[in-house]
């Protein structure tokens, strides 16, 4: 393979590209340059490494085996459900995944590689049925009906290059899209969704959270307007509240909750909230406290416990949850 270094991104770019339009191979190159130029300022690729790239594209044997025609004055594929995401691994992309899980042994006690250790079974496993139709191992929680993950890269980079957006979003109950300037700061995954945190600067709310799926129609880069930083300490906030939604000037509230039927134990390895805290008292073994906002989030998460919890501080969540329970039973009155 000619020109290893950012093949992955290249293959990517020139797979889409091949989905979407019919390129000449000037327009190509072209295109594919300016695509890499985001990732990597001031790098390019030559005429003959492209060349080689479509030579692996069209190869049946070692390569994807795309339909490309070999003669052809355009560019793109004659089959538009092809995709070279559904194509096995290539023999050297195998040996790197294996590579990389053998580097990841020797980190096999540091939790930080956790997570990266586990993605990479979890996409080994779907490797080996789709190659040797092999018995399905992992059974994972997705969202199989996720559509916004696409924005998660360009968004990770937005941040990183500090470059302030034009976002164009829609909510479920919108008749019209709204469009405003949105400096963007943290990306946090909640509920198997993803969300970017920013600056609104259109609605001056310097907290605002926008969901990485449908509602998000898109987003362009604003090259004219200066970043605005962050001067939020995410930590303390993300601490400070379940969920996603921070209402502008809200208050942070001391919640005490009692557990029943041994509740509690199920909590504390699954806490809702990740700054809870014990009593040291015996006869408050079935409670937790932790300080935090008060968001419907909040109360969808404590009402999930039904009958096994009650909130005893503070006055306001325990009226706003017994609400709720009020509202809910009207649905089942007879």
């Amino acid at each position: 393979m000619a020109n290893s270094k950012h093949a992955h991104l290249r293959y990517n770019i020139l797979d889409e590209c091949f989905r979407k339009r019919a390129y000449g191979f000037e327009d190509l190159l072209n295109a594919l340059n300016e695509s890499i130029e985001i990732h990597y300022p001031n790098e390019s690729i030559s005429v003959r490494t492209l060349r080689e790239d479509l030579k692996v594209f069209r190869d049946k044997k070692n390569g994807f085996g795309a339909p490309l025609p070999d003669k052809a004055r355009v560019l793109k594929y004659s089959s538009s459900n092809f995709s070279i995401a559904q194509k096995p691994l290539l023999e050297y992309e195998q040996y790197l995944i294996d590579a990389a899980q053998q580097l990841l042994e020797r980190f096999e006690n540091d939790p930080k590689y956790d997570k990266l250790a586990e993605a990479l079974i979890k996409f080994q496993d779907e490797e080996d049925q789709q190659e040797n139709d092999a018995k399905k191992i992992l059974y994972y929680d997705h969202n199989e009906e996720y559509k916004g993950i696409n924005f998660l890269k360009p968004l990770y980079l937005s941040i990183k290059k500090k470059q302030v957006l034009q976002i164009n979003y829609k909510g479920f109950k919108d008749e019209l899209s709204s469009i405003y300037e949105f400096h963007p700061h943290i990306l946090r995954q909640y509920n198997r969704r993803w969300f970017v945190f920013g600056l609104n600067k259109t609605k001056g709310i310097k907290e605002w959270s926008i969901p990485l799926d449908e509602r998000l129609l898109d987003f362009n880069i604003l090259k004219d307007q200066d970043y605005l930083e962050s001067d939020t300490d995410w930590e303390t906030c993300f601490r400070t509240m379940v969920g996603v939604v921070r209402p502008k000037d809200v208050k942070i509230e001391r919640v005490v909750l009692l557990f029943h039927n041994g509740r509690e134990n199920y909590f504390k390895t699954k806490p809702f909230h990740p700054g809870y805290d014990l009593f040291f008292e015996k006869d408050k073994n079935d409670q937790v406290w932790f300080d935090t906002i008060i968001n419907r989030e909040l109360i969808q998460q404590i009402l999930s416990y039904g009958q096994d919890v009650q909130v005893l501080e503070p006055e306001i969540l325990r009226i706003q949850v017994a609400k709720q329970i009020k509202s809910m039973n009207i649905l089942y009155d007879s």
